[in-house]
């Protein structure tokens, strides 16, 4: 889909959230309960789960989740929760397992969640029978990304993010990448702010010298969808050092609530970020880069560092802003006209929260 000349919302200033939402512990708690257990949420790639048994695990809303293909290659979901007596099931991050177990007291679990043995009910007849099995989460996948959702009667994974896969489906290569990478940085800012900056380019020419020298700035975009955000613009033609790069445009993408995922001018490549509120003004930052190949080219490596130095950027303007929240100064402030993807993002907050 080409990126067309958005229609921006409004011709003056409009407020942004106001800062208290950023500031109070109550409204973190708020907000696990409205939007984050009612949000489809990014949990991994296809390669992570390519063979029958392998598996990962992750969080959901604050929920332990393991994901695994199973036998006849269904990919599955459960709360990674033994039904015995609640011990996290599967401790590491990742593996290949032929069976489930639990380290507590021995319990076994099929692939497909089915309860194989249960040790100290051996006596029991039938006990195996099915009424003890792992509690399965809705998980469903598009453009080789894999997401769950607690919400069994939330909308489908493609209706609600269309815009947002028809895009980024111009990227044949999604398919045959692999996870890199993950590095994970603690933000000392609400999770809300760190979206909020991402959502608008205005700060660019001054934050990220090295972005602006890179893509042409007069084609920059922004457009929303009803969950989505996608930005971008092609390399500036005098940048003669892109001319072969298998990408020639930097395209950024963010869906709600709290996940972005950005494709840069290079080779094949693709990175998800994801922001996991810790407490109200703190927030986890979790980076994934996927890239083709086993090992990085030099071409790669000069890609991961020009990347992580735009992130280190952005840490520095929203840890700044999130001091800012807490002043008696102003009570919220003022969105520009190309702010129009902050403003979206607040309208979707306060509609979440019934503010």
């Amino acid at each position: 889909m080409t990126l067309q000349k958005s229609t921006v919302s409004h011709t003056g200033a409009l407020p942004t959230l106001p800062y208290y939402l950023y500031t109070d512990p109550r409204i973190l708690e708020l907000e696990k309960e409205k939007i984050f257990s009612k949000a489809w949420n990014y949990v991994g790639h296809t390669s992570q789960v390519a063979k029958p048994g392998d598996y990962f695990t992750c969080e959901a809303a604050g929920e332990p989740i393991i994901v695994v293909r199973d036998q006849d290659g269904t990919l599955r979901a459960f709360y990674n929760v033994c039904p015995h007596r609640a011990t996290k099931l599967e401790k590491e991050a990742a593996g290949h397992k032929k069976i489930l177990q639990c380290s507590y007291h021995g319990w076994t679990f099929q692939l497909n969640g089915q309860l194989h043995k249960a040790p100290n009910f051996k006596e029991s007849d039938d006990f195996c029978s099915g009424a003890h099995c792992l509690k399965s989460v809705r998980v469903e996948t598009q453009a080789s990304l894999i997401f769950v959702n607690l919400d069994e009667n939330a909308a489908p994974l493609a209706e609600t993010y269309a815009d947002f896969f028809e895009d980024i489906g111009q990227f044949g290569f999604l398919g045959k990448l692999k996870k890199h990478e993950v590095k994970q940085r603690i933000i000392k800012c609400n999770w809300k702010a760190f979206i909020d900056n991402f959502l608008e380019c205005d700060h660019c020419p001054i934050a990220h010298p090295g972005f602006v020298a890179t893509l042409d700035m007069s084609k920059y975009n922004i457009i929303n969808g009803p969950y989505c955000n996608i930005q971008g613009s092609s390399v500036k033609q005098s940048r003669s050092d892109y001319d072969d790069a298998e990408v020639k445009e930097g395209r950024f993408y963010w869906i709600w609530p709290n996940v972005m995922y950005t494709v840069y001018p290079g080779p094949g490549n693709l990175s998800a970020i994801q922001m996991f509120p810790v407490d109200h003004e703190t927030t986890l930052g979790v980076y994934t880069v996927f890239l083709e190949g086993d090992e990085p080219t030099e071409k790669q490596k000069e890609l991961l560092a020009f990347t992580d130095q735009v992130r280190k950027e952005d840490v520095e303007i929203v840890e700044l802003e999130q001091i800012g929240f807490k002043s008696r100064a102003f009570s919220q402030g003022i969105c520009s006209p190309t702010e129009h993807g902050v403003h979206h993002f607040a309208q979707l907050v306060r509609e979440a929260l019934d503010l």
